[in-house]
């Protein structure tokens, strides 16, 4: 997979366990200029324009029961629907949405770098 040349950033969304962090390392071990964006910490809606004003915003999520798997966070359901309430404008301006529930880290990988080949970039 070949990224145009043209692509500045990528920006990396979504609630707490859903990968932004390993899809983050890997989108810059390929060569990609990716940023984690923390907004789900964050009550300013367009906090994740203000941080990195990406060229591409992927919003990955994971399921309420998936996200307690992954990582033993003491947390209940209403902080987890708290995070998307926050992650909303940036949910609502995502380039790419992939719920990472039932993918590997490299499957989420491969379907960003897919997407990205084929991203129209006129900068």
């Amino acid at each position: 997979m070949t990224v145009s040349n043209s692509l500045q950033k990528v920006g990396v969304v979504g609630p707490c366990t859903a990968g932004k962090s390993t899809l983050t390392k890997m989108l810059h071990a390929a060569g990609i200029d990716a940023h984690h964006i923390a907004q789900e910490h964050s009550y300013v809606p367009y906090m994740w324009q203000r941080i990195t004003n990406p060229d591409v915003l992927v919003f990955l999520d994971v399921s309420f029961p998936v996200s307690e798997q992954r990582r033993k966070m003491n947390w209940t359901i209403k902080d987890y629907q708290e995070q998307h309430h926050r992650l909303r404008h940036a949910r609502q301006h995502a380039h790419l949405y992939i719920l990472t529930d039932s993918f590997t880290p490299q499957e989420v990988l491969e379907q960003i770098m897919t997407y990205l080949d084929q991203f129209p970039f006129s900068q």
